[in-house]
């Protein structure tokens, strides 16, 4: 693509313009197509932006908003009261046109609930899911989905949230047929509750989609499936566990090789390796969960991100803007609506 838009609401997250600012310096450097709106407190911002040098400023547009969405804020309380605020204004820009996605680390309900009001679902799409990337042991990844925005979903929404995850599959990672799987208690055709039952009968009964069964939570890691589908309740957990793991890998790492002169020694020898395994699972490159079944692309950052990050945020922004994910989750649900029994 020759040009290139997206809004970032520079206020949202735990760092706020800090972390924003030098993401998105970062990126109109790298990307010369790339055009931003910085929405966000106008002094913060021309104040951030100073202490940077050559900016192409042709390509940075400061949008003034007067209101802050706090991360601790309710979702309805943000969606009623703060109508002028960096987030709101991110997302409106999108709905309008000017911009072709939105980016923002704020508060995760308020953007859900504002994006839903500003932006609104698809045709064939009740509910938007978050789906986000996770590294597999074949140096693939793995999209699971929801990851918190709908803790209640019956068969029809994870119908829905598979068709969406598998043109996400199709489109960014250049998959064909990706292969579709239900998070459940166990890989036998008789376990799990109605509501996966009854979704299994469903994706089975669908040609359009590569639906090969269940997957345990211990097999998210390890390529047997491309997407794997379940709700938002089940979905957030799993996800929050895999970070705390990973994290308590890293402090264990960091503990035991610099407990005496013996284990610092073989950590030093082992730091290329070491190097080359956390650039694997570095969480910063997974960072930027999209908000998919909306009318606009939308990608939510984590709240603590750093600038490298929220970069990354960024960039799954674009990706999914050159692929055109709306349209393709438009055409496919429509599709498949039709070849359902």
């Amino acid at each position: 693509m020759t040009h290139l838009t997206i809004a970032l609401d520079m206020m949202g997250g735990d760092h706020g313009p800090p972390v924003t600012i030098e993401a998105a310096v970062l990126a109109v450097k790298e990307f010369p197509h790339l055009h931003l709106f910085l929405c966000g407190d106008l002094v913060q911002l021309q104040d951030g932006l100073s202490g940077y040098a050559d900016l192409p400023l042709e390509r940075l547009q400061l949008v003034s908003t007067e209101q802050v969405v706090s991360m601790d804020e309710r979702p309805s309380a943000a969606l009623r009261s703060k109508t002028r605020s960096s987030m709101r204004k991110a997302l409106e820009l999108v709905e309008a046109g000017e911009a072709d996605a939105c980016v923002s680390a704020g508060n995760t309900g308020a953007l859900l609930a504002m994006a839903y009001y500003v932006l609104k679902t698809l045709p064939g799409i009740d509910r938007p899911a978050l789906i986000s990337s996770l590294p597999t042991t074949s140096h693939k990844k793995v999209y699971l989905l929801d990851l918190g925005a709908n803790v209640n979903c019956d068969s029809e929404i994870l119908f829905q949230y598979a068709v969406m995850g598998s043109v996400m599959a199709e489109e960014v990672e250049g998959l064909t047929r990706p292969r579709v799987a239900l998070l459940n208690v166990g890989e036998e055709q008789i376990k799990g509750n109605d509501q996966v039952k009854h979704t299994a009968q469903i994706l089975s009964s669908v040609p359009g989609i590569n639906y090969i069964g269940y997957i345990e939570g211990n097999d998210i890691f390890t390529d047997k499936a491309d997407v794997v589908v379940t709700d938002g309740f089940v979905g957030n957990i799993a996800l929050k566990a895999c970070e705390g793991l990973g994290k308590l890998i890293i402090t264990e790492v960091k503990r035991v090789s610099g407990k005496n002169l013996m284990t610092r020694v073989m950590a030093r020898m082992a730091l290329p390796i070491l190097k080359k395994i956390y650039a694997r699972v570095n969480p910063d490159q997974y960072n930027g969960a999209s908000l998919i079944g909306l009318r606009g692309i939308v990608v939510k950052s984590h709240g603590n991100a750093s600038s490298d990050a929220f970069l990354y945020a960024i960039r799954e922004a674009m990706q999914e803007v050159a692929r055109q994910v709306p349209n393709k989750i438009k055409h496919k649900i429509e599709t498949l609506l039709m070849e359902r029994p």
